[in-house]
């Protein structure tokens, strides 16, 4: 059977947590020949990969492993495991426990329902289980991403999204990319729909960010995509003759 869909999860240091996120993958997706799982290791430097190998033999025979040589960033992971992906959708999902992966199949089916353009379907978390420092800064990242780039999602940050892969590959890459494809996706017509998702706590370690690297550098690839959505211009349609 075809690959339908492509499961991609990029993780850095996360050993404590790949067995229990194994096992719910495993109950969720075990059964399903049409879709794949996509594990990228981000240049790991503790027991990640080798809890992976393990979930492979002990829960999860069709789970793909890649790895980076060396840390990328969660962007440069995802964009390998999606280059290398079978389906013709794309959904991505963290691998520290904080999305319930069941939300995936109603994304599916919500995408392949649609009327029109391929869609991006986003996973809102519309209650997070974070500290309210981290909420706050959230929020308010949030707001300022929507007013400026009027991309319509009102958590374009959220890791579980699901789209064509071949719309993603047109789109530049860079550091940053996945917290901007409502609006990046969107000026290539993917049409937007938001889908209620479950936020769930970390069940072990602490996020790869802190609220002010992250505003530091969300402020640059903020102004980066304004400029790339301002100098984007493609054609209506094309005809030939």
């Amino acid at each position: 059977m075809s690959v339908r869909l492509s499961v991609i999860i990029a993780v850095l240091n996360e050993a404590e947590n790949i067995s229990p996120v194994c096992d719910e993958l495993a109950s969720v997706f075990a059964s399903r020949s049409d879709i794949e799982l996509i594990f990228i290791d981000d240049g790991s430097t503790d027991g990640t990969v080798a809890e992976l190998l393990t979930a492979r033999e002990r829960c999860l025979p069709r789970l793909r492993l890649l790895s980076h040589d060396r840390r990328r960033g969660k962007s440069a992971a995802l964009r390998t495991g999606i280059e290398a992906a079978k389906g013709h959708w794309i959904a991505t999902l963290d691998g520290d426990g904080q999305d319930d992966p069941a939300i995936i199949i109603d994304m599916l089916k919500c995408a392949e329902a649609h009327q029109g353009a391929e869609p991006l379907v986003v996973g809102v978390r519309l209650k997070r289980n974070d500290r309210l420092s981290r909420v706050i800064a959230t929020r308010l990242a949030n707001g300022l991403r929507r007013r400026l780039l009027d991309d319509g999602c009102p958590d374009t940050g959220a890791p579980m999204k699901l789209f064509a892969r071949s719309a993603f590959l047109r789109i530049p890459q860079f550091e940053g990319v996945h917290r901007f494809l409502p609006a990046l996706l969107g000026c290539y017509g993917a049409e937007l729909i938001c889908v209620e998702t479950r936020h769930r706590a970390r069940l072990h370690g602490q996020s790869k960010y802190t609220n002010f690297n992250r505003a530091l550098v969300g402020i640059r690839d903020l102004l980066g995509v304004m400029w790339l959505l301002n100098r984007t211009r493609l054609p209506g349609r094309v005809t030939e003759r």
